[in-house]
């Protein structure tokens, strides 16, 4: 079973799973969780080759949602579930593949497509890191801002560093393989019937207008909200923004 940190405990209201996106963890999403747990149990989980969790051969949604799903069983569910990125993907896919366990979905800047840009830069910086060579995070932070284009990045993928073990809490061989399937999106006949808000940055461009003919498909009770001056890390740009907006649709 997939890694969890636990928020709160559970009340007459339904409780909620965090699920991160690619290179994150349960622990990136840590106050939020703690916040929305004054009112609901708020767990949130490593996935698959991600923080504490087991690491796999295999990257793919249908991986990613059954892994889900045993949690969620284990649960007593059904529970609400919010995913960003690779996690609102996999959030998708559960939904749509096994809808008794999602009471309400909320989708974090991401759409139920392919994207033709590449990650694997990124995974390809952090295994340059000469980690031998690692005695701090600073000396990791140095050496990936030599490599990594954009700087607000660093930080993010230095919470993944366990720099007494001197190694990375992820499994690059496997991510870097399975890239492909983590920026496609499994064809899916059938729909989701529950109640879902796709929740995007304003600035962001994963989630478009002509995106919303597949999402509509998909999830026929689809709402939509957008946070002013966010881009796609909606909820570390914004956090207050974004839990309220979390909050109030939930309430």
């Amino acid at each position: 079973m997939l890694n969890r940190i636990e928020h709160g405990a559970p009340t007459e209201r339904p409780g909620l799973v965090i699920v991160h996106g690619l290179y994150g963890s349960a622990r990136n999403w840590g106050v939020i969780a703690k916040r929305l747990s004054d009112t609901r149990h708020v767990i949130a989980v490593d996935m698959r080759n991600h923080g504490a969790s087991p690491w796999f051969e295999t990257h793919s949604y249908e991986d990613m949602a059954g892994d889900l799903a045993e949690v969620i069983k284990g649960l007593d569910g059904p529970y609400d579930v919010l995913g960003h990125s690779m996690g609102g993907k996999a959030a998708m896919v559960l939904a749509l593949t096994q809808p008794a366990l999602v009471n309400r979905l909320i989708v974090a800047d991401i759409a139920p497509v392919s994207y033709g840009h590449s990650q694997v830069q990124y995974i390809k910086a952090m295994q340059a890191v000469d980690l031998a060579a690692v005695e701090r995070r600073s000396d990791a932070a140095a050496q990936l801002q030599a490599t990594v284009d954009n700087p607000a990045l660093v930080p993010f993928f230095l919470q993944a560093l366990d720099v007494a073990e001197k190694r990375w809490l992820l499994n690059l061989e496997t991510l870097a393989r399975e890239m492909p399937k983590i920026l496609s999106f499994p064809d899916i006949s059938g729909s989701y019937e529950g109640k879902v808000m796709f929740l995007t940055g304003a600035d962001s461009a994963y989630v478009t207008r002509e995106h919303r003919d597949r999402i509509k498909a998909l999830f026929p009770a689809a709402q939509f909200a957008k946070i002013p001056g966010a881009g796609h890390w909606l909820h570390a740009e914004k956090p207050r923004e974004f839990e309220a907006a979390v909050r109030t649709w939930l309430g």
